[in-house]
């Protein structure tokens, strides 16, 4: 599935009364700036709206100050102001995106599923024909086919379907069996995001894995809230897939790095 490389941002952004706020403070517009780069960051990582440098190690705002190229007085400036109008929260030392949906191009997103979607059809379409010319020297339906090959390929693209449905179901229910959560198997975007990883050659019990490990570490902790299909099942799946499961550990420092780690990068 093609990834999505942008944000989306409303034409009427700087008569918010937040931005109006924000760009009346001292160093107003390099915050406000800030706030854009954020934004896009988010979308980098594309992690339901969190900023990381990796999974398992958040930016600092020397980090950020670094990357951003900005004075580490005016990000940390930038910070306090975002978080207190909640633009951004915090948890463990993790930036994200409040209300991380509105920024997203659902418009695109579908764009490009209903895409991939056609894609799929057309090459299952292909190889079923190529089938039916090989064993039974049968014309293409686009030529003379008869009526009963054309009804077999539309019965064949049937069951394709169903057994989609049936994998999302599975998927879904296993996690909120597991989460105690209360997902949806028909919703648009726990969809799309399954779809993309079906693409990438995942299967059933790949995401059970993935959901199983990530109970494990995230159940109980204030990392739970993320136990959800745009999280688990976004762009960091295989990481997740391959992970180790481990016990949470003191000070904020993600479950799953050590204390070296953190000192041998930093």
């Amino acid at each position: 599935m093609a990834e999505i490389k942008w944000i989306k941002l409303t034409t009427d952004m700087f008569d918010n009364r937040k931005i109006k706020h924000l760009r009346r403070l001292p160093d107003g517009n390099n915050i406000v700036l800030i706030w854009v780069m954020l934004l896009t960051m988010a979308g980098r990582c594309n992690s339901g709206g969190m900023i990381f440098l990796t999974e398992n190690i958040p930016y600092t705002p020397k980090m950020l100050a670094d990357e951003l190229d900005f004075e580490e007085t005016t990000v940390q400036l930038a910070l306090g102001a975002l978080e207190q109008l909640n633009m951004i929260v915090t948890n463990n030392g993790f930036f994200s995106i409040a209300g991380w949906e509105e920024y997203q191009n659902i418009e695109g997103m579908d764009k490009i599923r209903e895409q991939n979607r056609l894609a799929q059809q057309r090459l299952r379409a292909k190889r079923k024909l190529l089938q039916d010319n090989k064993n039974e020297n049968s014309m293409s339906c686009d030529s003379n086919m008869t009526v009963t090959q054309c009804h077999a390929t539309d019965k064949e693209e049937d069951k394709e379907k169903d057994k989609d449905k049936e994998l999302y179901f599975s998927i879904v229910e296993h996690l909120n069996e597991k989460a105690g959560t209360n997902y949806r198997a028909s919703s648009r975007k726990t969809k799309t995001c399954i779809l993309a990883r079906l693409n990438e050659g995942f299967v059933l019990d790949d995401f059970k894995t993935v959901i199983d490990k990530k109970c494990a570490d995230w159940l109980g902790t204030e990392w739970e809230k993320f136990l959800r299909p745009e999280t688990l099942f976004g762009t960091k799946f295989e990481s997740y897939l391959n992970a180790k499961v481990t016990q949470p550990v003191n000070k904020g420092i993600p479950s799953g790095i050590d204390q070296n780690d953190l000192d041998e990068l930093f």
